[in-house]
């Protein structure tokens, strides 16, 4: 972290964005709000781990889902698009600026798994409900 700016630095907000966005789809459906059922609403504990390419090993960021449809749950300024099927499919959009990522999984119960790209890095994800 830049303490002296209080802020991350550029590249290191665009490398867990990248990792956040294909994270965050186990927790996004691609149906409308309307369809979704709200089993799956509450706060998500979501871990990235990068398997390829040059952005942050891992990292863990809070996502919360409010009838079906994910939004950020933390304090960094992403923007969050998505959504959370009936079945537990999650199909995810995360971005900054003009950096993006995509993420697709499932959610079962408390916990959710899957697979996130973005420009320059991929992995995998895995998620935990902490509260409703």
């Amino acid at each position: 972290m830049n303490f002296r700016q209080g802020r991350l630095p550029q590249r290191r907000i665009a490398s867990i964005v990248t990792a956040l966005l294909v994270a965050a789809p186990a927790l996004i459906l691609a149906a409308t709000p309307g369809l979704a059922r709200p089993s799956y609403d509450g706060l998500w504990s979501v871990s990235i781990t990068t398997e390829k390419g040059d952005c942050v090993a891992a990292y863990r960021y809070p996502m919360r889902i409010a009838h079906g449809v994910l939004a950020n749950g933390g304090a960094l300024a992403f923007n969050v698009s998505g959504r959370v099927a009936a079945s537990g499919t999650v199909r995810v959009k995360l971005s900054n600026g003009t950096t993006t990522a995509t993420g697709v999984g499932r959610l079962a119960g408390n916990l959710g798994r899957g697979f996130w790209r973005g420009a320059s890095c991929s992995g995998s994800w895995t998620a935990e409900r902490r509260s409703l």
